[in-house]
């Protein structure tokens, strides 16, 4: 089995466009506020808030929205180059380079503002 996650995004297009730069491949359908894609050993799928069983409010009527910090990790070979790279094709910058104790990090956001951890090891 693949390991899969989801995002909730407000603009399917505009996110796998991002996704895309990250490497991901658009694999599945694009109907309803819905897309999958695949890369990196993972399978990601993006809803749009009101949209399939994931868009749909909780027992308590909260809205599924983007963002937050739990985040994927995507291993790059130069944190700061991904960075200066994707941040030219239009992607935010949340934090910049730090390094920590297993290597360095930056985390960037998708259009929706959901992180993504670029992460090279030291």
């Amino acid at each position: 089995m693949i390991p899969g996650f989801r995002y909730i995004v407000d603009d399917i297009p505009a996110a796998v466009a991002f996704y895309r730069e990250l490497g991901f491949e658009d694999v599945g359908p694009k109907v309803g506020g819905f897309a999958m894609l695949s890369g990196h050993g993972l399978r990601l799928m993006l809803n749009s808030p009101g949209s399939g069983g994931a868009g749909q409010a909780a027992d308590d009527g909260t809205v599924p929205t983007p963002g937050g910090w739990n985040r994927i990790q995507l291993e790059v070979p130069d944190v700061d180059g991904e960075v200066q790279r994707l941040s030219a094709a239009g992607a935010r910058v949340r934090t910049g380079h730090v390094d920590g104790r297993g290597g360095t990090q930056a985390v960037i956001e998708d259009p929706a503002g959901n992180p993504v951890e670029l992460f090279a090891s030291a």
